[in-house]
Order: structure tokens, then sequence, then C-alpha cells
């Protein structure tokens, strides 16, 4: 019975496993969107206790999923420690948590965790296969994008400093943090304007700055691109049935997680049968 609620739910590879995830995925849709009519204070007048009694069942129905996800692999904790492990926990807690904070003084936070359960929709993030290959790329991709973001903030302490004397506090540049603020808005292209330069050497420098941010932008967008490239292979839709890890390369033998062997969707159907 443990095997056979593992494959249902880590696997995408049969009949059941396939008609789990897409039930998963509309309950998920779902939950979502009677969070945001819950915000809307009319439709909550008119319909608030089947909206919370949706959320409620909602709720019950994912802590089912994620005690029988506990219960269904042999390594618990690997599952728990995970990052969809701690999404569908986040799921669940913010309804459990309204319970105790019902004073008047806390009615702020308990708005704030109905809003948390819209992040339930990262819950669909394991669900496509696209989105692993995406996670991938950005985490080969860190250490490039960490050198990248330094020196962009090197060059807006530069250009913070430098319009900073150039326009000085009577044109709106009262600091150099403010300036700062200034030499970013204007570097990612969003030019809000509520500071602006007024003299021709100040004015210069802004059409330099705004050259530059669109260089920027295609700076990291070509690191990712090039780690998605480099990275494109095929995958297995197995899990490893001691800490349910996925996206093995085709072909493996064993998790890249925690080493335990894989076997094949045959074996695993024949150790079910």
């Amino acid at each position: 019975m443990r095997e056979w609620c593992r494959l249902v739910i880590f696997e995408a590879d049969t009949p059941a496993g396939k008609a789990f995830d897409v039930s998963l995925i509309v309950c998920i849709l779902l939950s979502v969107c009677a969070v945001m009519l819950a915000s809307v204070d009319p439709v909550m007048e008119r319909h608030g206790s089947l909206l919370t009694f949706l959320e409620w069942s909602f709720t019950l129905l994912f802590t089912l999923e994620y005690l029988l996800r506990l219960w269904s692999v042999k390594q618990p904790l690997y599952y728990m420690r995970s990052f969809y492990g701690l999404v569908d926990l986040a799921a669940i807690l913010p309804t459990y948590l309204s319970l105790m904070l019902v004073n008047a003084e806390y009615l702020i936070v308990v708005r704030l965790l109905r809003v948390m359960r819209v992040f339930r929709i990262l819950k669909l993030i394991q669900y496509l296969e696209s989105s692993r290959t995406i996670m991938k790329a950005l985490r080969a991709s860190r250490p490039k994008i960490t050198v990248f973001m330094f020196a962009v903030v090197v060059l807006v302490v530069i250009i913070g400093s430098l319009m900073y004397i150039i326009e000085g506090q009577e044109n709106g540049f009262t600091s150099i943090p403010a300036s700062m603020y200034w030499a970013v808005v204007t570097l990612t292209t969003v030019g809000y304007g509520d500071i602006a330069p007024h003299t021709s050497l100040g004015k210069s420098l802004a059409a330099v700055v705004m050259i530059i941010g669109y260089a920027i932008i295609a700076v990291p967008t070509g690191i990712v691109t090039a780690e998605l490239t480099r990275g494109d292979r095929s995958t297995t839709t197995l899990s490893c049935r001691n800490c349910s890890a996925e996206s093995h390369p085709d072909g493996a033998r064993h998790c890249y997680h925690c080493g335990h062997e894989l076997g094949t969707s045959s074996d695993q159907h024949a150790d079910q049968t």
C-alpha cells in the first residue's frame, strides 16, 4: 500500500499518477481563486460561509496529501527539507495558524496569513517539467549572476556619487544614497521621474546611464540562456522511492541526492504487483 501511494503521488507515467496530478492542479487553482475572492469585501459579505468552507476543505485535502507524501517515502526528512516539501507545508500552515490568532490586535496578521495561501500556486511548479529545467539553469548561473550583480552595485555607487557631485542638493540629489536610488531607477530603465538632473553635464551622464541600462538587461538573460542550452537534456519521470527526488537524467540508476537505487518504471510496477 505504501509503495502504491508513492507511485500514484510521485510518479507521472501511470494513469493513476496522471489523474492524481491533474486533480491536484485543479484543487490548487480553485483554492487560489477562493483566496482571491475572499479579499473582495462584497463577495465575502455575501458568500463568506461558502468561501470559509472551501478554504477548510482544501486545507484538509492538502494536509492529507502532505501526510501521504511523508508516509510513502522511506526518508520523509529528505522530503520535508526539500523545496517542494516546504511549499506543501506552507500551503496548509496559514489556515491552522489563523485559529490561534483570534484576538483583535492580531487581525492584521490573520489577514496576512490568508493572503499567504496564494503561495499554494507554487505547488504547480513540481508538475511543470519545463520549470525544472529553468531551476537548474538558474542554479548553474548563480555564480556568474552574483559577480554580475556585484559589478552593478559598484557601478551604481560610482554613478550615484558622480551625480551627487554634479547636481548637488539644490537639484534634488540631497545625498549619495538618494543619488544611488536615482542611478538604480535610471539604470533599470524604470524612470520614475521623482528625481531628475537639471544641468547639461548631469543630463549627459543620465543619457549614458540609460544606454548602459539597456546593455545590462541583456547580460543576465544571456547567462541564463547559455545555461539552458548547455543543460538541455532529457530526464526520466522516475522519483527516488527513498527521498522523493525527481528530474534524474535518462538512464540514471541511482538517485543524485541520496544515492538510492532508482530501478526502472517496469521494476517499480513489478514491485507494486
